[in-house]
């Protein structure tokens, strides 16, 4: 395999990504969308958000949730989750349903792949999370977390921490490396997530349109680190997000993961074969490869997730993203941020397991 490229996240030339990217389909009139029921001219019409129904009141049984209405079939409800599973099944063979410019499939990553990693966000690594409130219910953010963990699945709790825990049921866009997009099948799961480069462009794009953006500027260092630097941040580049971020005007909200560092204790890296593969390291645990498959299931950790206060950004003018002390100012100010909330985190954790 030739050696992958890793363009970091603070490049700010134009990457050609829209090259990459799946050409977007289009439903035609009167087909019902990923998250409405389609009128009587043809018009998408949305369904309420969990915070909207919290305000309308108490619905009807025929109303109600369908996990709800128990499983033994009540109400027809056992009739109506096979019907609706038969109807997501008929548009995703029929292709009538809709994937955006970068390639992400809402209706695809609500019902099917939220629900494959839910299990183990709830039951396998029992994420707390804490300070939810910090992220905002509408308009772009940007979310700069700690990256650990060998394998990324960091970046994939937090996606499921924010959809699952905001009030707004909010989607996170994550940035990821050239990598992931290299590698088969993972780069189509990706792009169905709603990952996309980890570019200047994509990034602004995604903020311009309101999106939630989720970014891990340690990259390769932070998730390939040995077990011995285990919560210590590593360097953060030359802050390309924070000029992103205030080009956009959109606050920064530091995040810090706990537990994700010791799910895979990587105490060497094979470089040689590392190289061989175009992988930035081979990890070396205590199970893997030893074991085999089995050395490649993680640790059941226990993780914390918590959010911290927005950093704002749309008071400076607009030349501040071209001015390099300010951005490497708030680039410190976001690390230090997380670091901070790190150390106190683990002062606060009794276990690793539990």
């Amino acid at each position: 395999m030739a050696d992958a490229k890793v363009i970091p996240f603070d490049d700010d030339r134009s990457r050609g990504s829209a090259a990459q990217r799946p050409a977007r389909r289009r439903g035609g009139a009167g087909r019902r969308g990923a998250l409405g029921e389609t009128g009587e001219m043809g018009e998408v019409q949305p369904l309420p958000s969990r915070a909207q129904a919290q305000h309308d009141g108490p619905v009807s049984r025929e109303e109600e949730p369908l996990e709800q209405q128990g499983a033994d079939g009540r109400d027809g409800g056992l009739e109506r989750r096979v019907a609706a599973g038969l109807a997501f099944l008929r548009r995703r063979l029929s292709g009538d349903y809709e994937v955006d410019d970068f390639g992400y499939d809402e209706e695809l990553t609500d019902q099917v792949l939220m629900s494959l990693l839910r299990p183990v966000y709830e039951k396998y690594f029992r994420v707390e999370v804490k300070g939810i409130e910090n992220i905002p219910a509408e308009g772009g953010a940007l979310i700069v977390a700690n990256h650990s963990g060998t394998l990324p699945l960091d970046g994939l709790m937090m996606q499921v921490a924010v959809h699952d825990q905001h009030p707004a049921g909010r989607h996170l866009r994550l940035l990821a490396a050239d990598l992931v997009f290299v590698l088969p099948v993972v780069n189509e799961l990706a792009r169905k997530l709603g990952h996309t480069l980890a570019c200047a462009e994509d990034a602004g794009r995604l903020l311009a349109q309101g999106e939630l953006v989720g970014v891990m500027p340690e990259g390769f260092k932070g998730i390939g680190k040995p077990f011995g630097e285990r919560y210590k941040l590593q360097r953060f580049g030359r802050g390309g997000f924070v000029s992103t971020a205030l080009r956009q005007g959109a606050p920064i909200i530091p995040c810090s993961i706990v537990g994700a560092e010791e799910i895979y204790p990587m105490i060497g890296n094979a470089k040689t074969l590392a190289r061989l593969l175009g992988f930035p390291y081979f990890p070396l645990t205590p199970t893997f490869p030893w074991l085999g498959p089995l050395g490649a299931i993680p640790l059941p950790t226990k993780w914390t997730i918590q959010f911290g206060e927005p950093i704002p950004t749309d008071g400076y003018p607009p030349e501040a993203a071209e001015d390099p002390m300010l951005m490497f100012n708030l680039t410190d100010q976001v690390r230090e941020q997380i670091q901070h909330t790190l150390y106190k985190l683990l002062v606060q954790r009794r276990s690793v397991f539990f």
